[in-house]
């Protein structure tokens, strides 16, 4: 029959890995310390096999700091694409004359003007011919006026110097009807409106009506290109309100 003094010191939990617990430890620690001495020894052979590599590249002494040649710049330059150049051959000197048919030769000789010599050549007096003939130049003026989407480089854009204010239409007045209407209008040589038509609309038919009827009224100095005047396009805006009567 167990006493209670058998039942206070009796063994409990797992008492045989406690008695082997201090050998498993000894085991480990062994284990974990070779572990790392081996990877020691590798590091130091991989270090000495670099340094026997090391020993053959050669030495290069430099004693002055002229030596040392410029440092690199730090700007990034963009790489350098190479094109090749087309080889194109001079023109030959002359001007071609129209011949009959039968008469083209296939010959390699025939001469062509370049660009400075066709510039050396002076044209002819449009006023008057050897027989003192007045020359009527019959060239269609339209052909020369840019179209409404066509953009026209000029060094001087038009300026407006003369102002015809629109009548403000009587209903849409009546009505309390204001806006802006941006008018683009063709302007000429001489700075007279040859053209005129709605940019951007104010939203009032009767408005816009307005505005480009009194557009062919009003004067400009023309666009210069070159140091001439040249016909082009130009924009400008018209206000109507009430309180100022347009």
């Amino acid at each position: 029959m167990a006493t209670a003094n058998n039942v206070l010191y009796s063994p409990y939990g797992a008492f045989e890995l406690k008695s082997k617990y201090q050998r498993n430890l000894v085991t480990a620690i062994l284990s974990v310390v070779a572990l790392v001495a081996a990877i020691l020894v590798v590091v130091w052979l991989i270090g000495v096999m670099t340094a026997e590599d090391m020993t053959n590249i050669p030495e290069v002494r430099i004693k002055t700091i002229a030596e040392l040649g410029p440092p690199p710049t730090l700007v990034k330059k963009p790489p350098q694409v190479q094109i090749q150049q087309t080889q194109i051959a001079a023109p030959k000197i002359g001007i071609p004359k129209p011949v009959a048919d039968e008469e083209v030769s296939d010959a390699e000789d025939v001469t062509i003007a370049s660009r400075d010599e066709l510039a050396e050549i002076q044209a002819p007096d449009i006023q008057a011919n050897a027989d003192d003939q007045k020359i009527v130049v019959d060239i269609n003026e339209d052909e020369y006026l840019p179209k409404p989407d066509e953009f026209v480089p000029v060094e001087v854009l038009p300026e407006m110097i003369h102002y015809e204010k629109p009548e403000y239409p009587r209903l849409a007045k009546q009505a309390g009807l204001t806006g802006t209407v941006w008018v683009k209008v063709l302007v000429d040589k001489d700075g007279s409106v040859r053209q005129a038509m709605v940019g951007k609309s104010s939203g009032t038919q009767a408005l816009d009506d307005a505005a480009v009827a009194a557009a062919s009224k009003n004067k400009f100095k023309p666009g210069i290109q070159n140091g001439r005047p040249v016909a082009c396009w130009a924009t400008y805006r018209v206000d109507f309100s009430i309180d100022t009567g347009q």
